[in-house]
């Protein structure tokens, strides 16, 4: 049976994971280098491509990268902040190649791809890469859950856009199909198990990104309101916080009690002044 045929049989599923997962390129100078990404992104089944204040628009090169994929290509959507492209997300995972100064949780690959496809499933991802020379900056970073990384050789871990979309691609749809597709939990597991983890019916839902920017932004006032953060001088308490509650993950529901809290604070310190 061919790949399209499996798709084509676990059409639902598809439609509702692999299509909820976005490539986020942010800052792309080369054109032809979107259009390779489009191609690796088919390769794999993903076909959300979101492309951030890209220096050069797709052109006619981008289509000669893209070879079968222009279709990715001529949907990709284009808009002007990283906050734009993920604001609907529960889950972002940014690409990182060096180490930063302030640390931030850490994905392998394989971890990475399946928690995008375990999470799929109750709003859209998205893995999210920089710019060819430089990357993200601390600021794009800051705003991902967790960071990727892939081991690549010491000696010489130069890996292009394209390779790095097509990297991490393969282990979401490998994910994917470990959790979907019969067959092929058959073959790599030679029992048929999944091991895809399974949702408890307990569990709540993750705040998108735009929910979560309003917790950080109300926390921040909070934080003044109390005198906690100074406002000429804030420090990185933001950033550490941030670091922190990427971490722990709160639920919808804990963001809410949080802000309520958050309020409390704010008429304590009016009360008070």
């Amino acid at each position: 049976m061919s790949d399209s045929q499996q798709d084509s049989q676990q059409g639902n599923i598809t439609g509702t994971l692999l299509d909820r997962v976005k490539i986020v390129l942010v800052n792309t100078s080369d054109c032809r280098n979107i259009g390779s990404a489009a191609r690796a992104m088919k390769t794999m089944g993903l076909s959300q491509l979101i492309l951030v204040d890209p220096i050069e628009m797709p052109n006619g090169q981008a289509q000669a990268m893209a070879a079968g994929a222009t279709d990715v290509l001529a949907n990709a959507k284009v808009v002007s902040t990283l906050a734009e492209a993920i604001e609907d997300c529960g889950l972002v995972v940014g690409t990182s190649a060096r180490s930063r100064t302030l640390p931030w949780p850490m994905l392998e690959p394989r971890g990475c791809g399946e928690k995008m496809i375990a999470e799929a499933d109750e709003y859209p991802v998205a893995l999210v890469f920089g710019r060819e020379n430089s990357g993200l900056t601390n600021e794009e970073l800051q705003l991902c859950h967790f960071h990727v990384q892939i081991p690549a050789n010491p000696e010489y871990s130069s890996l292009n856009l394209a390779m790095a979309v097509q990297t991490l691609s393969y282990e979401v749809r490998t994910s994917y199909l470990l959790a979907h597709d019969q067959n092929y939990q058959e073959r790599s597991t030679g029992n048929g198990n999944s091991i895809a983890k399974t949702k408890n019916e307990d569990d709540e839902l993750y705040p998108v990104i735009e929910e979560t920017e309003r917790f950080y932004q109300h926390f921040e006032k909070a934080l003044k309101a109390t005198g906690f953060i100074v406002e000429n001088h804030p420090g990185l308490v933001m950033t550490k916080l941030r670091r922190l509650f990427n971490r722990a993950r709160p639920d919808v529901k804990e963001i809410k009690m949080m802000r309520g809290i958050f309020a409390s604070m704010e008429r304590s310190s009016k009360e008070k002044s």
